[in-house]
């Protein structure tokens, strides 16, 4: 190669380098303006079935809005919408479904009408404790069969706080044997309810936001609302005479928080885990705040002088023997839900031998 072509080559091989280095510090410059530009931001919506910063349900909400906020570090952010402020009470599962709202948050039960085998995450009348219920959800199957459930409706359900065990109810009437409860109009949703009326009473379905109202002017002679933590901040003790035990109709209750399918699908993987994340730590979290706060309310309701009265043998017997007739009747409906009874009634079965050892033992001889 002479001296001319030589020198030419250089100059290519040169130039070579020089284009490399070019697109190498684009590439680098490229990658730390992403790495510098502010992470995207999600803004949600959720409604919900509370009275805005209600005690134990309301509040639960807002902590789990706030959780989610921390959790994503700004990321995602959940913005909390009361009963009526941009949907009715009773709406809350439609407005998810729809995604008009990303995320809603209330208890199974109230979307019986249109959804009736999510009963079964709620509640059943002598059925699963708390700790039996949050087994059975994430380790027996429940959840599954609950994705299943509300699949159909765009919606994914996540079990997002626990009231714990309730109590009856609070009552206008006495209540002596079962011929008092023929025509008792009380307010009662979910499969209770349904034992109620099977009993003779006339069972309506009221948000919690109209229930002292109708208590107060006699609209209703009974009512279920949850415990003594609730009850109180509703005053319900100023508007009926009597508070009745125990809560056969509701061993416990499931909050849930609805999160609509396609909102959820679109999230990058790690918020999908704190938005689940979130929801489990909330069940905990009002766990701890309903065991807390009821033994608190519980004094003050006493020192109101609330007259507490347990329900008699004989009803609580005919409301059991009324529960198995209603939950087999639900069961026979649809094979889903023919499955979801099964699977809860069987480890309802197993639970049950080793809570007689433990959990009964311990409250009777404590």
């Amino acid at each position: 190669m002479n001296r001319r072509n030589l020198f030419g080559a250089a100059l290519a091989l040169m130039a070579t380098f020089g284009l490399l280095g070019c697109k190498e510090d684009k590439a680098g410059s490229e990658q730390a303006a992403a790495a510098a530009a502010p992470a995207q931001t999600i803004h949600w919506k959720m409604v919900t079935s509370w009275p805005k910063n209600f005690p134990g349900l309301g509040t639960a909400a807002e902590r789990l809005a706030e959780r989610i906020n921390a959790m994503s570090a700004g990321r995602l952010t959940v913005k909390v919408y009361a009963a009526g402020e941009l949907v009715p009470a009773l709406e809350v599962f439609d407005a998810v479904s729809r995604g008009t709202a990303e995320m809603g948050h209330g208890t199974p039960y109230y979307w019986k009408g249109k959804v009736p085998a999510a009963q079964f995450f709620s509640s059943v009348p002598f059925g699963l404790s708390t700790l039996e219920m949050n087994a059975w959800l994430s380790h027996g199957g429940g959840q599954a069969l609950w994705d299943e459930t509300y699949a159909p409706f765009g919606v994914k359900p996540l079990s997002a706080g626990n009231t714990t065990m309730q109590m009856a109810g609070w009552f206008n009437k006495e209540i002596n044997s079962l011929d008092d409860i023929k025509g008792l109009k009380i307010r009662m949703p979910g499969l209770g309810g349904e034992v109620w009326s099977k009993l003779g009473a006339i069972t309506v379905n009221l948000p919690g936001g109209e229930i002292f109202t109708s208590l107060q002017t006699g609209a209703i002679d009974a009512t279920d609302w949850v415990g003594p933590y609730n009850d109180l901040a509703f005053g319900l003790h100023k508007a009926a005479k009597y508070y009745y035990y125990p809560g056969w109709q509701e061993p416990q209750a499931v909050v849930e928080s609805m999160v609509n399918q396609k909102a959820f699908d679109a999230l990058p993987a790690d918020l999908q885990a704190i938005v689940v994340e979130a929801a489990r730590a909330a069940t905990l979290d009002m766990m701890d705040d309903y065991v807390f706060n009821n033994a608190k309310a519980l004094g003050s309701l006493k020192a109101e002088g609330v007259q507490l009265k347990r329900l008699p043998d004989d009803v609580l017997q005919a409301m059991r023997e009324q529960s198995a007739a209603v939950l087999e009747q639900l069961a026979a409906a649809s094979d889903l839900n023919g499955r979801i009874w099964a699977s809860q009634k069987a480890f309802l079965e197993e639970a049950s031998a080793m809570q007689a050892l433990t959990e009964k033992e311990l409250y009777n001889w404590r």
